[in-house]
């Protein structure tokens, strides 16, 4: 599997779901970032089993992703006009609702191919990428078919990525917003764990 981190996320411009379920013809990834931190996520295919709980509870959470000036996109390979059934479907019967994040149409299979989660030529395996204000990919998380994601950990990562750059100090283990980071040199580490060590 590729490694994304540290390069240029791979842009794209394809079908894209809106908000407010208007189609746009030209979703281009990087366009619609302009300078905002984004996460991206691939899910296998609409109306399946994992997926629905892991794009509401990615909606659930959108306000905690946009205070922190983070943007969230779906991504399969159905077509939009799947992604808008699959929303004019109540989550009683297995749908998702009127998310407000872009779902991507992805039918060619070409942007799973770029990002590397193409399995078997059929579906996306379940890939999520962090990507900073100047679409570098900063942390990639890929899970199979029957695992879904933990969306806290990746608010997490979002604040880990704003700490690092606000503060210039690194993340050590098990790092959460609030608490102390360390110095990247052989003191900050000594400091850290002398510290913290018992409670890693």
């Amino acid at each position: 599997m590729t490694v994304l981190v540290g390069k240029l996320a791979p842009d794209f411009t394809a079908k894209a779901v809106m908000p407010d379920n208007e189609v746009m013809d030209k979703f281009s990834l990087h366009q619609y970032l302009n300078g905002d931190i984004g996460v991206l996520f691939f899910y296998p295919l609409d109306f399946t089993f994992v997926c629905p709980s892991e794009i509401i509870a990615f909606n659930n959470r959108l306000a905690e992703f946009a205070s922190r000036g983070a943007k969230v996109i779906g991504i399969s390979i159905d077509s939009h006009f799947t992604h808008i059934a699959w929303k004019n479907t109540h989550i009683n019967k297995g749908g998702i609702g009127q998310i407000k994040f872009p779902l991507v149409s992805d039918l060619t299979k070409n942007i799973a191919r770029s990002y590397d989660v193409l399995i078997d030529e059929a579906i996306a395996l379940r890939g999520t990428f962090l990507i900073d204000r100047n679409c570098i990919v900063r942390h990639q998380l890929v899970n199979d078919l029957p695992l879904g994601r933990n969306i806290d950990d990746t608010i997490r990562m979002v604040d880990a990525l704003i700490f690092f750059e606000k503060h210039g100090e690194v993340c050590p283990a098990g790092w959460q917003k609030g608490q102390d980071g360390m110095k990247p040199n052989a003191e900050g580490v000594a400091d850290y764990l002398t510290s913290h060590a018992e409670k890693l």
